[in-house]
């Protein structure tokens, strides 16, 4: 992967996140909803990872 293909990728990551944070508290969503939300999400994704 070219370098500016990969610095791209990151920034559009850390674009994705900021805009997600941003759009959660704009709407009044709880912090403690995102933090369980995310922990949902890496425990599901592990737990098909680990099955395969």
């Amino acid at each position: 992967m070219p370098l500016t293909h990969f610095l791209g990728l990151i920034a559009l990551v850390v674009f994705t996140a900021g805009l997600t944070l941003w759009l959660a508290f704009h709407t009044g969503i709880p912090m403690l909803a995102l933090m369980f939300a995310a922990l949902c999400a890496s425990l599901i994704l592990t737990w098909t990872r680990v099955s395969r």
